[in-house]
């Protein structure tokens, strides 16, 4: 009998259908805010005046992916990094987008309600892609998008769209 036949996997393919759905969510979302396959490796903010500018870091683009990292420009007093911060892997011939990884002080966990042990990687997963698509959601409403967006010249880069 194989190992994996006795390992509880009944939960698994309920969250990983979860996940891949929460993983389209955040492409469309993004696709909405940036107009990323236009855009050169570098480094972009989004300012709306509201006191938090967004900074769009993308790393690398091929031809089916984007990596990116998304953060404001406000450090973390304790930690001295970007207060939140997400790696994002944007797979664009399937349409997802990925939070690789994310850096969220106590103060936004307590905020967007974060809290909780990490039990699975599916789990963790989870959590931080459903950060992803309510940080995403929360940078619409406050006006966050291709409109915003400047290279680090400070010229607009909305005709990339």
């Amino acid at each position: 009998m194989s190992r994996l036949s006795v390992l509880p996997v009944s939960a698994l393919p309920d969250r990983l259908g979860q996940l891949m759905d929460r993983y389209a969510d955040n492409y469309w979302r993004l696709m909405q805010l940036f107009p990323l396959s236009g855009l050169k490796p570098g480094v972009y903010r989004s300012t709306v005046g509201d006191g938090l500018d967004l900074q769009v870091e993308l790393i690398e683009q091929h031809a089916y992916t984007i990596e990116l990292r998304l953060s404001y420009t406000v450090i973390d007093p304790l930690s001295g990094r970007p207060d939140p911060s997400a790696m994002l892997r944007v797979y664009t011939d399937a349409r997802l987008a990925e939070a690789t990884h994310c850096e969220v002080s106590q103060r936004w966990q307590d905020l967007l309600g974060l809290r909780g042990s990490a039990r699975a990687l599916a789990d963790q997963r989870l959590r931080m892609n459903s950060f992803l698509g309510r940080w995403l959601e929360y940078l619409g409403e406050r006006g966050h998008g291709r409109f915003s967006l400047r290279d680090a010249a400070g010229e607009p880069v909305s005709s990339a769209a």
